[in-house]
């Protein structure tokens, strides 16, 4: 087993990270689950037994006023549907995701997130909550995601960035729609 590209390794040769500033697991070469990443299956007397999935609010719908108050009242969450978030638009960000998190983990360490960022790769912001790890890799990124993205690719890093830039435009104008809905209701 070639351990160069090992989360481990990384650090080793990077003496500019610190870990307590990021901690992804690397599939790659864990053999065993660490206990730092072992969650408890056991549920605490305050387990609510629930009978249906998450909410889905159809944001055509002419009642969504009324649906995202319901959702908000029992899950305090919902998933939308008719957002009108362009599916090529979608396809694109998954694309230009799989492209970033298909990067070896040296490579993706050039843009570690310190715990002063708030931009960059590492383990997710809400991470820090929680008192075991998360089963995840982060990349957050707020505006231009250009200082990242040329450490990921120096020569090839356009896409990525037009791609990301046109999404969060996209997100904004949802979750502005999205709150004048819910504020709409509770005015």
């Amino acid at each position: 087993m070639n351990n160069n590209n090992s989360v481990s390794a990384s650090f080793k040769t990077n003496p500019t990270i610190n870990l307590n500033h990021i901690i992804p697991l690397d599939f790659k070469t864990v053999l065993k689950l660490p206990e730092s990443r072992s969650w408890s299956t056991t549920t605490t007397s305050t387990h609510v037994e629930v009978d249906e999935g998450v909410p889905m609010v159809d944001l055509a719908d002419p009642e969504a006023v009324t649906l995202i108050r319901g959702a908000c009242e029992k899950w305090g969450m919902f998933q939308v549907t008719n957002h009108g978030v362009p599916i090529k638009l979608l396809k694109q960000i998954e694309f230009q995701s799989k492209r970033l998190f298909g990067l070896p983990t040296n490579q993706k360490l050039l843009a570690v997130r310190s715990s002063e960022e708030c931009t960059g790769y590492g383990l997710p912001r809400i991470s820090t909550f929680f008192s075991k790890l998360f089963w995840s890799e982060d990349f957050s990124s707020m505006g231009s995601p250009l200082h990242h993205a040329r450490q990921h690719w120096p020569n090839h890093h356009f896409d990525f960035c037009n791609v990301m830039v046109e999404y969060q435009k996209e997100l904004m104008g949802l979750t502005e729609r999205i709150m004048g809905l819910m504020l709409h209701h509770w005015a």
